[in-house]
């Protein structure tokens, strides 16, 4: 299956977000040389990302979790948490990257496997013709990488959310806590970054036919959450009209990955797996989505090294050798996961439902499963 303009390569990683960003880096730190494919033109983030002590220790094993620690000032908890900027995240993680690591403007059109090596072949948008021996799918809540391992499509919650930053150049008055409230269906988060920055989010029940044009403009979008806190106090209010419009984002549905989705499937097709949202969608609502992606990123390389790297620097082995790598690797997550995924599906229902008697239901298993609210934190994936 030579064909000109094909290329060899032995991990390709579909996906330049945090997700495969902290992948790529992990391998590299295991002495695994990586193709990072980014269908942007340039590295793209917005907003802030809370990162849970969960999420520390992951980043401690990339070697990046100083300097990100420098960015971000801690949230009043019982375990570490900080609102780190998503662009100084992916920043960094590229930063710790060998030169030529990551590919922009590399669109993957399709993924299937070969016939008569049983490798991934992934046909981009330039003609090309890439042959790999791994492929990792860090390609978010919608990717294309999921049809080939035959992965259902996230379910929704009937949930918009809007999030943006907002600078205070005199400084806030949040404190350093992480405050929620809640008024009718609407509720507002406001999670300090630093002492002149706020990272704030709103949610709320949505049925709009009007969303997906919503979510095109900034004007709109604004109108629409100047609307959603109109009976909030009014540093609610001043916070969202003073944001940074192009940190600005709506969402009409939250996704997510059922946790029946995550036990029933089995997440590997060949040497093609998948990582981050690909693998764990989740509603924001325990703000452990990024933290999760960093914890699979330290537990699929150290999986990699440990099962399918022989003699060599780097050099993968056998296919064989890859498989019984990503299946101790999804077995690792899956018991990880599971639990993440119940958390925050009845969290999000929650929010969904306007019934009493279900949303009393959903509070009594909460209390019954998850006594603990920062149990999830405290979950160490492991050394690198």
């Amino acid at each position: 299956m030579d064909m000109a303009g094909d290329t060899r390569e032995d991990v390709v990683i579909v996906g330049g977000g945090i997700s495969g960003l902290a992948t790529a880096l992990a391998l590299h730190r295991k002495g695994i040389r990586s193709l990072v494919l980014e269908k942007s033109k340039s590295l793209q983030a917005t907003g802030g990302i809370v990162v849970h002590s969960n999420g520390w220790h992951a980043l401690e094993q990339l070697g990046v979790a100083p300097y990100l620690r420098q960015t971000a000032d801690p949230i009043l908890s019982k375990e570490e948490m900080r609102c780190v900027r998503r662009t100084d995240l992916v920043n960094i993680l590229a930063q710790n990257l060998p030169l030529n690591t990551v590919r922009y403007g590399s669109n993957v059109l399709s993924i299937e496997l070969d016939p008569v090596t049983s490798y991934p072949v992934l046909q981009l948008q330039n003609g090309t013709s890439l042959n790999a021996k791994v492929v990792i799918g860090c390609d978010g809540v919608n990717s294309n990488i999921t049809n080939l391992i035959g992965v259902k499509a996230p379910s929704r919650l009937n949930v918009m959310a809007v999030r943006s930053i907002t600078i205070y150049p005199d400084g806030h008055k949040f404190g350093s806590e992480f405050k929620m409230i809640k008024k009718g269906d609407v509720t507002v988060g406001v999670i300090p970054m630093t002492t002149n920055q706020v990272y704030w989010f709103i949610t709320g029940k949505y049925f709009s036919q009007e969303g997906f044009k919503i979510s095109k403009s900034s004007k709109l979008i604004m109108n629409f959450s100047t609307e959603s806190v109109k009976d909030f106090p009014s540093s609610i209010k001043e916070m969202v009209n003073n944001c940074w419009l192009e940190y600005l984002h709506f969402s009409e549905y939250i996704k997510y990955r059922s946790p029946w989705n995550i036990l029933c499937t089995h997440f590997r097709v060949g040497t093609v797996t998948v990582a981050g949202d690909a693998l764990h969608a989740m509603t924001p609502f325990i703000a452990q989505g990024g933290s999760a992606a960093l914890e699979d990123a330290v537990v699929l390389a150290r999986c990699l090294a440990r099962k399918a790297v022989v003699d060599g620097p780097g050099e993968i082995g056998s296919k064989l050798m890859v498989e019984k790598a990503f299946d101790e690797y999804l077995k690792e997550r899956k018991t990880r996961l599971l639990r993440l995924t119940i958390e925050s599906t009845l969290l999000g229902k929650m929010e969904e439902t306007s019934s009493k008697l279900i949303k009393l239901l959903y509070i009594v298993l909460m209390v019954v499963l998850f006594r603990n609210s920062f149990a999830h934190a405290r979950y160490d994936c492991g050394k690198l």
